[in-house]
């Protein structure tokens, strides 16, 4: 394993478990307080396409970061999009 790929893998690990305290208040709270629905809709729709560039481009670091964050935004968005539909 080259420099570069230690180094991706560290960035890559950092960014995503970065959600994970997030997700973790969420579901323990069971809502999203005053996260922005369009901001994670957003991201998630960066974060997959970023898996599927890297899909693309044979980047495994790229595909597991961005897999495993997608799983975890999905996991806030659960939260929101219920709590949205709950308001209305």
């Amino acid at each position: 394993m080259g420099i570069s790929t230690l180094i991706g893998l560290v960035a890559a690990f950092c960014t995503t478990v970065s959600y994970y305290p997030q997700l973790r208040e969420c579901w323990q709270t069971r809502t999203a307080g005053d996260l922005s629905l369009k901001m994670f809709i957003t991201l998630a729709t960066g974060v997959a396409l970023w898996a599927v560039y890297g899909v693309l481009q044979g980047d495994f670091v790229i595909i597991i970061a961005n897999v495993v964050s997608l799983c975890l935004i999905s996991g806030i968005l659960v939260v929101k999009i219920r709590e949205e539909r709950a308001r209305a």
